[in-house]
């Protein structure tokens, strides 16, 4: 395979620069950045007594220094391995093995897609001492980009002229445009619902507002209502909010499989291609082989519209590129089951049933939900003894309700199975997630309980994988349970622990 020359190649020795597209960009770049600098420059040079270069100067040092990153920025694949250097006074040189990159995302802004450009961001699951996870190449032309994409995740066809041609794309799933009813009802913004619900009945309870009716109530009724009607106007800008930043990044979302040859041997030979984005376009490319696991996302808001979201558990992919991850946005249940089902090549861990944790897991449950909110109940009615009407009773007795709310849905939240070579995990209420991961992905278990655990003879078990922070946990289980669930896992593993 010969990329050419932007793409480079396994074999290549020589350093490659970006795109000469590039010139263009890096200067106007760094110009953005350095604009109050320069603002300050031009006035500075006209409030002078003698007029100077300020401003030339001011303009001149932001398109030298992107010309600069341009002359400095080189890169290559040789000898197995992905290598960046950059940096003039500061030099810096970024190297990974091939089998360490994990993700490619390939993004461009409008003024990349203006001039046929596009920065690929490099996965690697590794991290520097300043927190670089990713190889940076900005920018780079369209077709040597999919070239480099397909020589990393090495999905691209064999340089052998007899090899077989590679098998088309297969869509897996297409953006509705149904779908931006379920923008609002994610976690953040039923948190924010709660704040101005909550910011409603604080204004009411400060005005004094009591069935009793005069006119000075009256006039409080007024004002209340104008306080409601306000707080209702900001809940529907930041619906309409939501949805538009639904749209902006989803828009022309599609997920699709590509395989590996004409005839891949088995499901693991290819990778995952999501792209999206209406303004700044993003292609993410997710190897087969180093996708571990799902994670269904069943917030309680999407969760009550009957939705969720997917995202996939990659080994080695660190925190900062969760959103590389993602495989579904806020959609149907239905589509987010079916999607999993693809992703996983089994229906088990998807819709197979759980198993409880036990009694004292419930227990654990109700007093973890029930105790803070009687505890925020009581405070409530101390401090409001003195104030007679239904906010003295009502805002405790609500808190009790939720309580009791929480308890309930945090029980049947809660479950673990074993199921076709799948550790599945269960938990959670306003956030709940369901976590499936591939067994043979599974490096090391953790065993973990705090003092009151312990006393209920309960344990946290975390099945740990290869490098970044993806991880899976089965709160509260039995520690007997936990023990059996890792052996039976992964056989041999825990054995020295079991004498």
């Amino acid at each position: 395979m010969t990329p050419g020359r932007e793409g480079g190649s396994a074999e290549a020795a020589d350093w490659q620069r970006l795109d000469r597209r590039m010139l263009m960009v890096h200067p106007v770049k760094e110009l953005g950045r350095f604009l109050p600098i320069v603002i300050a420059l031009v006035f500075f040079g006209r409030s002078g007594s003698t007029e100077g270069p300020w401003g030339l100067v001011g303009v001149g040092i932001p398109i030298v220094l992107g010309l600069l990153r341009y002359v400095t920025t080189t890169y290559r694949i040789a000898e197995g391995r992905v290598e960046l250097r950059h940096g003039l006074v500061n030099k810096q040189v970024l190297s990974t093995p091939l089998d360490r990159v994990r993700t490619v995302d390939l993004s461009a802004s409008p003024i990349h897609r203006l001039l046929g450009l596009v920065t690929v961001r490099i996965g690697t699951g590794s991290s520097s001492i300043k927190g670089d996870e990713r190889l940076v190449l900005d920018g780079l032309s369209q077709v040597a980009a999919e070239q480099l994409r397909s020589t990393l995740l090495r999905v691209s066809p064999s340089a052998d002229p007899d090899a077989p041609p590679e098998a088309p794309a297969r869509v897996v799933l297409r953006l509705d445009p149904s779908w931006v009813r379920f923008a609002p009802l994610t976690t953040s913004g039923l948190v924010i619902a709660g704040a101005a619900l909550g910011f409603v009945t604080q204004a009411m309870h400060t005005l004094q507002i009591s069935p009793r009716v005069n006119t000075d109530q009256v006039a409080r009724a007024g004002l209340a209502l104008l306080i409601v009607g306000g707080v209702v106007g900001v809940l529907v800008v930041l619906c309409v909010l939501s949805i538009v930043g639904y749209v902006v990044t989803n828009f022309g979302f599609v997920l699709s499989h590509v395989p590996t040859g004409a005839l891949p041997t088995s499901r693991r030979d290819g990778s995952w291609h999501l792209r999206r984005g209406l303004f700044t376009t993003r292609e993410t490319s997710l190897d087969d082989a180093r996708v571990s696991g799902v994670t269904v996302g069943e917030p309680i808001g999407l969760r009550l519209a009957g939705g969720g979201r997917l995202s996939a558990i990659v080994t080695g992919l660190g925190k900062k590129q969760a959103g590389s991850s993602l495989l579904v946005p806020p959609a149907p249940r239905t589509e987010v089951d079916r999607v999993a089902v693809e992703v996983l090549g089994v229906p088990g861990p998807v819709f197979g049933p759980l198993r409880r944790h036990g009694p004292l897991a419930v227990r654990r449950r109700w007093v973890r939900a029930l105790v803070p909110a009687a505890a925020v109940a009581a405070v409530c009615v101390v401090l409001t003894r003195e104030v007679s009407g239904w906010f003295t009773l009502g805002a405790p007795t609500a808190l009790v309700v939720v309580g009791l709310a929480l308890a309930i849905d945090r029980v049947r939240g809660l479950g673990h199975a074993l199921v076709d070579g799948h550790l599945v995990a269960r938990s959670g209420s306003l956030d709940r997630r369901r976590e499936a991961l591939a067994t043979p992905s599974v490096i090391g278990w953790n065993l973990r309980a705090t003092w009151f655990q312990r006393r209920a003879g309960l344990t946290d078990l975390t099945a740990t994988t290869a490098g970044g922070r993806q991880r899976v946990r089965v709160l509260d289980i039995p520690a007997p349970d936990a023990t059996a669930l890792a052996s039976t896992a992964q056989p041999g593993l825990l054995d020295q622990f079991l004498v």
